[in-house]
């Protein structure tokens, strides 16, 4: 299974009464999920609505998602651990008093 890491590159701000979002974006931060694919320059990025708006009033935030392909752990090849069991405690014996 494929996840997704997101990196976050900028926020952005809903213009009152328009379908309109406003983003800033660091140029440098940008420049680095840039790719090439058939001799053109792209950068891909979302922008997803905020739960709530942060204390500048921000309501939109921007990154960037690349996959994480981590391999599959091997179940067959590896031996399965063994259990770390404490050491059994060793019973008290109380020895009878002789009379």
């Amino acid at each position: 299974m494929t996840n997704f890491i997101k990196t976050y590159i900028g926020k952005g701000k809903q213009i009152s009464n328009y379908d309109i979002v406003k983003v800033t974006l660091t140029a440098a931060e940008l420049l680095k999920h840039k790719y090439t694919k058939d001799g053109v320059e792209y950068i891909t990025f979302e922008v997803a609505k905020m739960k709530e708006a942060d204390k500048y009033g921000r309501t939109h935030t921007a990154y960037v998602t690349t996959p994480d392909y981590k391999l599959e752990p091997a179940t067959a090849q590896e031996p399965a651990a063994k259990p770390i069991t404490k050491p059994a405690a060793k019973k008290r014996v109380k020895k009878l008093a002789t009379a």
